[in-house]
């Protein structure tokens, strides 16, 4: 099966699985998030406080990557997704699956990239020696979308290189062992991987080429309609621990250790990883940079690098529809 074939099936898959999502218990959902990858939401999750805010039961399950988190919301088992990359939602959107995007998860140019292994000592002034070589791809993520534009930056292409869908913390095994020769990730698989080797660009260079990164709050575009209010619930609490999170000082302090615990990471790491990290407030996410247009837009483009990849047959001629901005309103004035 070629990458191609391979990547397709997995997006049809979840798009053919979503006409049959199943029902959801009212008084009980499930909602998707990453190990690994420390955020404020945790504190609140950890305290209870969205049980308490929206009167709902909630299955908190971690997930891989965010190709995984489309799958689970197209059976019905995921109905809310926390921080899935934006190029996995375009994937899905694009294959037919009707998800939609609630909210700005986070934006984190210099937590999400690729790292070349030390013995090959390539660096962005000879990036065109990776022609040919093996490569370790989170297939249908921001890190495939990143691996995607710096490889079409430097001109390298990825035709002549064999690429191996693995996930993150799979990549930073395979390159330490040395079996793969560059391997893309995000968090603390990302930390992993620069023991092994180099980054070609930072986060700053990326952003100068348009290369943003940042994942989205998403959810069954069903869910949303049937369930705006609880959904706005939710919401709330994720931009009232944003905003603790942002204000700093003490209450900052505070949260480090019960976010590093339930992340799975120390409170060294934590801080370290939170500190590339920015989480935009509401009025800024509603604003054009963002969900007013800006995303929409981002969305797009990344469709149209994966065709001209060959790795979705086809964009969306629009991707406004993808985007509900009614839930993060309405959180807004609660």
């Amino acid at each position: 099966m070629n990458l191609k074939s391979k990547y397709l099936g997995a997006a049809c898959l979840a798009a053919t699985m979503g006409f049959a999502q199943s029902a959801f218990a009212a008084d009980e959902i499930t909602v998707a998030y990453f190990l690994e990858w420390p955020m404020p939401f945790q504190y609140a999750k950890v305290n209870g406080t969205y049980e308490e805010e929206m009167g709902v039961a909630i299955n908190w399950v971690s997930f891989d990557t965010g190709t995984a988190m489309s799958a689970a919301m197209a059976s019905g088992d995921v109905q809310i997704s926390v921080s899935q990359g934006v190029p996995p939602f375009v994937v899905a959107a694009s294959a037919g699956q009707d998800i939609q995007i609630v909210d700005v998860a986070v934006s984190y140019s210099d937590n999400d990239n690729c790292v070349v292994h030390a013995d090959h000592e390539i660096d962005k002034d000879s990036a065109g020696e990776l022609a040919g070589k093996k490569v370790a791809v989170p297939l249908g993520t921001a890190a495939h979308y990143g691996f995607l534009s710096q490889m079409n930056h430097f001109g390298v292409d990825i035709g002549s290189m064999e690429i191996v869908d693995m996930a993150p913390a799979e990549g930073a095994a395979a390159l330490a062992q040395g079996s793969i020769d560059m391997a893309c990730g995000w968090g603390g698989a990302l930390r992993r991987m620069k023991e092994s080797g180099n980054i070609l660009l930072t986060g700053a260079e990326k952003e100068e080429l348009g290369i943003l990164v940042f994942d989205v709050t998403s959810a069954p575009a069903d869910f949303v309609a049937e369930e705006s209010e609880l959904l706005a619930k939710f919401l709330k609490v994720t931009a009232d621990a944003n905003a603790a999170w942002n204000a700093g000082g003490m209450e900052a302090d505070k949260m480090i250790p019960v976010i590093a615990k339930d992340a799975g990471m120390d409170e060294a790491a934590t801080a370290e990883t939170m500190a590339t990290f920015a989480f935009p407030g509401v009025d800024e996410q509603l604003g054009d940079k963002w969900l007013g247009g800006g995303a929409q837009s981002f969305m797009k483009g990344v469709a149209d690098i994966f065709v001209g990849a060959g790795s979705i047959d086809a964009a969306l001629d629009s991707y406004e529809a993808a985007v509900n901005t009614g839930p993060l309103q309405a959180a807004s004035g609660m």
